[in-house]
């Protein structure tokens, strides 16, 4: 009776045998890290009492957003448009669906590497006719070194904690068995307290045009966590 190429494997023990005694260990670590990307969003706003006013209106804010933002030239990495809208406001009292004006909207969301400058920016915009300021949101790079970082200290973490474990015996690692990548976790903006929360502004046309002061904004450490599963076997101890 012949046997297959998978019968005559031997099964895998989990849990190892006398003479390749077997660790299973977690390493993990946290790191604390400066962010490398701060994003803002911008809202312009326009009420008109017809379409094409309110459109208008929304047109020359956006375009004044635009430009500002463009200004600050390779401190920006992204700018991009999110959504736009023109909505009619109808009466509250009198028949029919008469429209009393209509109200337009249009976000942008930009993502800044210079945060010297992103102070400046904020201010400028939050100071901006109908426009509200939210953020800044702070984040890594999908591709940072920081989650690299994170995982390699995570798997020294792991070999050391079982080269404990075996010394604690009076023997020494043989060989990894496994290594099993259980998530480094990619920190997820926050918005952070104040300064650098919300930021609005609906200023009136006669306001005072002088300048506001740029902003403090202290970038807001970002949290990288990486874990892994790793297993061992020993030679075996002498109990």
């Amino acid at each position: 009776m012949t046997t297959s190429p998978e019968e005559a494997q031997p099964a895998a023990v989990p849990y190892g045998t006398p003479d390749a005694p077997r660790i299973a260990v977690r390493g993990e670590t946290r790191l604390e890290v400066d962010p490398e990307i701060a994003r803002i969003g911008v809202t312009v706003f326009a009420r008109g009492k017809d379409r094409r006013a309110a459109l208008d209106d929304l047109t020359r804010r956006n375009a004044t957003v635009l430009d500002l933002v463009k200004t600050y030239g390779e401190a920006v990495e992204r700018l991009e448009t999110g959504a736009f809208s023109i909505t009619p406001e109808l009466k509250e009292k009198g028949r029919g669906e008469r429209i009393q004006a209509y109200h337009g909207r249009v976000h942008i969301t930009a993502d800044l590497t210079d945060f010297t400058a992103l102070g400046e920016l904020t201010t400028r915009l939050a100071d901006l006719d109908l426009t509200r300021v939210d953020g800044p949101w702070w984040s890594l790079r999908p591709d940072s070194p920081a989650h690299k970082q994170a995982r390699q200290k995570a798997v020294k973490e792991a070999v050391q904690r079982a080269r404990e474990y075996a010394e604690a015996l009076g023997t020494t690692l043989a060989a990894l068995v496994e290594l099993a990548d259980i998530g480094a976790e990619a920190p997820q903006p926050v918005r952070p307290g104040a300064p650098g929360g919300l930021m609005r502004s609906a200023r009136a046309k006669g306001a005072d045009d002088t300048d506001a002061p740029p902003l403090d904004l202290e970038p807001q450490r970002q949290r990288v966590y990486a874990q892994v599963n790793a297993r061992f076997t020993m030679r075996p101890p002498r109990l």
